[in-house]
């Protein structure tokens, strides 16, 4: 098999290309160059695909005997993922810029340049399994939960896990690739994980929005309307947060009160007592399947194409970040939409968020959420 291994400079796709090769598959190494910023160098573990990281990954590749290319994709990346954070945080949402890169870059771009070249199969580091199920390739989660990354491969389609291949699916523990990459002699064994935003390598997430959104003052208001304080900028803010918010009065009962809503429209940013974060649906009608859809897996009854998709409910898992659990809900896609009916309430899940479905260890799909259904006034989805 013909594979195209995509190594990003770190400790997981260096191994991963290493037993791509030692599989006897035909394996060619390429870095994708994703900064605009040539010279840019990491800094510890914050950031990736640096200048740095290409240098780390051609030392592989020629420890390997590989080919190796570096390949431009800055100007894409620019647009379909940093622009798209900007764009998402501007509307009051919180993006997963890991997600969108995933789907734009990682996949679909390379996929669509390495098929052109005549390559088989994409290997990278991801921590997942392919496997082959009843009506074709299936996602699942990989062998270790604590390390599993299905979630952040959610945005796969079906025709795209035609061609992934996750060679540490099966490893149990991180600490087994680097000592695998140690024993191979890869100076990336000991190499800290890219963690953060890899565009924002200083962490300061608010100041680099600051500069791109803008950031006028404006209020902070409660549930009631009322004026609590005020802030620097709504687009800083995102559903959940706790930390940062400088109000002038207390609540009432003495607890701490939460983001409930950014309204970047008025330039108001709502605050309340944690219970007010619970959510009880999520919605959203920018969705994907991996893999067979719900009906052909027996998973729902009945599915139609019409204007939009319309299957019956069926039980699932739902995550919503990278490392949280999941919860049990019932998901089914009607009127163009994608509905989880949660079986117990979340907290603080906001609208730009991923929403990834799992029946057992499948991922069966995803939606960027759009709205979500208030625990505490359920008949009022929030926006």
């Amino acid at each position: 098999m013909k594979v195209l291994a995509a190594m990003s400079g770190g400790v997981d796709s260096a191994v991963a290309a290493a037993r791509a090769v030692e599989a006897g598959h035909d394996v060619v190494g390429v870095h994708l160059a994703l900064s605009r910023m040539p010279g840019t160098l990491r800094t510890g573990s914050r950031g990736c695909c640096t200048i740095e990281d290409s240098m780390d990954a051609r030392r592989v590749a020629d420890m390997l005997g590989i080919p190796f290319y570096v390949w431009d994709f800055s100007e894409r990346f620019a647009q379909d993922v940093v622009q798209d954070f900007i764009d998402e945080y501007r509307e009051g949402r919180t993006p997963n810029p890991c997600m969108r890169c995933n789907q734009h870059i990682k996949f679909d771009a390379v996929l669509e340049r390495g098929i052109a070249l005549g390559f088989d199969a994409i290997a990278t580091g991801h921590y997942a399994s392919v496997v082959e199920g009843p009506q074709g390739k299936e996602l699942h989660r990989a062998a270790t939960w604590a390390k599993d990354q299905s979630y952040v491969l959610g945005v796969l389609t079906t025709q795209q896990l035609e061609y992934c291949y996750f060679p540490l699916a099966t490893t149990p523990s991180k600490a087994d690739v680097r000592k695998e990459a140690t024993d191979r002699g890869f100076v990336v064994a000991t190499k800290p994980d890219s963690h953060d935003i890899c565009f924002i390598p200083d962490g300061d997430t608010r100041g680099w929005l600051a500069e791109r959104v803008g950031a006028e003052a404006g209020e902070v208001l409660s549930m009631d309307g009322e004026v609590v304080g005020s802030h620097k900028g709504a687009a800083a803010f995102t559903v959940g947060q706790r930390k940062g918010l400088h109000l002038g009065f207390p609540a009432d009962d003495g607890q701490p009160r939460y983001v409930l809503e950014v309204r970047p429209k008025t330039n108001e940013v709502v605050v309340g007592p944690k219970e007010a974060l619970a959510v009880s649906a999520l919605v959203g009608a920018t969705m994907s399947f991996a893999g067979a859809n719900p009906a052909d897996s027996g998973y729902a009854d009945d599915l139609s194409d019409d204007d939009g998709f319309a299957c019956e409910s069926f039980s699932v898992h739902v995550q919503v970040r990278a490392h949280a659990d999941p919860v049990a809900a019932t998901a089914r896609v009607v009127g163009g939409e994608m509905v989880i009916t949660l079986d117990a309430p979340l907290l603080g899940v906001a609208p730009g968020q991923s929403a990834v479905i799992y029946v057992g260890t499948r991922v069966v799909g995803q939606c960027t959420i759009d709205r979500t259904e208030s625990a505490l006034a359920s008949s009022s989805p929030r926006a």
